[in-house]
């Protein structure tokens, strides 16, 4: 059997995705669940980028053991020693390095000559294989390259110590007859002891069709990330890629992943939840209506055999549809951890206590507690940013053609402090008081209102993202509660924790920035 090598790139290309920042304690969180997953690679982040990518990713290297944790350097000396001290930690550790191939990358972005590109790619490789064995090169816009100037440069780097080779379809550009034929031309052109990798875009939906057919002409290394995020349209997404190659195995005779299918739904809601992104409905594999069926003859002959309509089960990835644990206020702690454990969650007792306390007052004001509101809830329960701001209170008045005004209570470093404001809207001044409170004041980039379930009472989630500092990126937050207007306070408060949390990160030394 071969096995096929899962490189996730949700922590560095997935977080590309307009909207898709994480903090660090959101990384590492999903880096565990990643390692959960069996994936093989972890690609962590882009060590150069910044102190917070670099800080992350070396926190990453610390806690994963059975993956490889990996970051990614451009073909320059500080990229890649930026990257070498970042992955230091880690058991299994690999440097990815890339330089464009295609003859408009060469021509327009870098403005050298393919003689002057192969140089600078043997250069980094072997600079690269001076701090690790495990180097990976990648061919950026491979899809658009000659396969000619391929050949070469792929020779020249697989001397200098290349033990990877991938062949990015950058733009999404490429079919999947051309993919696979690409794909076959170079594996049958090299030695067989080198891995070919495809990392296929989205552009014209083709990412994971590129990726399989790449797998069914000879790659053994596939780039993916969860729920298909990256830049652009995306990526081609882990999910979809694992289970194509489980129930097709007749066209995949001989192939296999690592991949712990189980892990697969738990994982897309992490991600989801962090990123505040959510596949859409009829997303594959992970989507909420890919095991719903509304027609009634289909639900007639899923009732009767399920795989009249169903080529994989739900509990297959993960998703307990058969789970019989019926949630309300009247259900004790022991039904509560067992449909944790059902939904593939493991707390502490400390977070198990958290999480059944804001279960029991959410039990009291709906009729029904759907799974989503629990993984809602225990998402929000392991936030490990840590709380410098926790609002205590909120109270709130207006009336049509009134004056919205907040009053709140918030706790800071063991003091509680309560102030109002007075706003354009109600949302307005329930931010305005926050920001009195603090002394820091936040501008308001995006704000979005979600609800977990269905139904007038449900779960309201709310995500904002907020710049707090002209010269800094804007940072997300994550707010739940039935009440909107109390979801919307608890996010903006944990998008400031987000803000001085990561603020305190960026004044700390950092031995390589010297380097970058």
């Amino acid at each position: 059997m071969e096995m096929v090598k899962i490189f996730d790139t949700t922590l560095r290309d997935g977080e590309q995705s307009p909207g898709a920042s994480m903090t660090i304690e959101e990384k590492i969180k999903v880096a565990r669940q990643l390692e959960k997953l069996k994936v093989d690679i972890i690609e962590a982040g882009f060590a150069a980028a910044s102190p917070g990518d670099f800080e992350a990713i070396n926190n990453i290297a610390k806690e994963v053991k059975n993956s490889t944790v990996c970051s990614l350097a451009r073909a320059v000396e500080k990229d890649i020693k930026a990257a070498a001290d970042a992955i230091a930690p880690a058991p299994l550790k690999r440097i990815h390095t890339f330089i464009a191939t295609s003859p408009i990358h060469m021509e327009y972005k870098l403005r050298m000559s393919p003689d002057e590109v192969i140089k600078r790619a043997v250069d980094a490789v072997k600079y690269a294989r001076s701090f690790v064995e495990d180097v990976e090169f990648s061919c950026e816009d491979a899809g658009r390259s000659e396969m000619s100037f391929l050949k070469e440069i792929i020779a020249a780097v697989i001397e200098a110590g290349a033990k990877t080779i991938n062949i990015p379809d950058t733009v999404g550009y490429r079919f999947p007859t051309e993919m696979g034929a690409m794909i076959k031309e170079l594996v049958d052109y090299f030695p067989k002891d080198v891995i070919f990798s495809v990392h296929c875009h989205n552009d014209l939906g083709l990412a994971t069709a590129n990726s399989l057919y790449s797998v069914l002409n000879g790659a053994r290394q596939v780039e993916c990330t969860i729920n298909g995020l990256g830049e652009r349209a995306g990526n081609a997404a882990l999910e979809e890629i694992v289970m194509a190659i489980k129930v097709r195995r007749d066209l995949f005779e001989g192939t296999d992943t690592r991949i712990e299918t189980k892990e697969i739904y738990p994982t897309s809601r992490l991600v989801a939840s962090v990123t505040g992104i959510e596949p859409q409905p009829n997303k594959a594999i992970v989507g909420k209506n890919a095991f719903a069926h509304e027609s009634g003859i289909h639900q007639d002959g899923v009732l009767k055999h399920k795989e009249t309509y169903e080529i994989m089960s739900a509990e297959s990835i993960g998703l307990d549809v058969k789970d019989t644990i019926v949630l309300g206020k009247h259900s004790g702690r022991h039904a509560f951890s067992k449909k944790l454990e059902a939904l593939g969650f493991k707390l502490n007792q400390e977070e198990l206590d958290e999480a059944f306390m804001k279960f029991k007052k959410l039990a009291d004001k709906k009729k029904e507690v759907y799974d989503e509101d629990i993984i809602a809830i225990l998402n929000d329960t392991m936030d490990s940013t840590p709380k410098t701001y926790e609002l205590i209170s909120l109270q709130l008045s207006d009336c049509s053609d009134g004056m919205p005004s907040a009053a709140a209570k918030i706790k800071f470093e063991d003091k509680v402090y309560v102030d109002a404001a007075i706003g354009e809207g109600t949302i307005d001044a329930v931010f305005k008081v926050i920001d009195r409170i603090s002394g820091i004041n936040g501008k308001l980039m995006d704000y979005k209102v979600e609800a977990v379930t269905e139904g007038k009472d449900a779960l309201a989630k709310v995500m904002v993202k907020v710049v707090f500092d002209e010269d800094k990126p804007a940072v997300m937050g994550h707010g739940l509660s039935i009440d909107t207007m109390l979801a919307s306070a608890r996010a903006y408060i944990n998008a400031l924790n987000n803000y001085v949390h990561m603020k305190d990160l960026l004044q700390k030394k950092i031995s390589y920035k010297d380097s970058i």
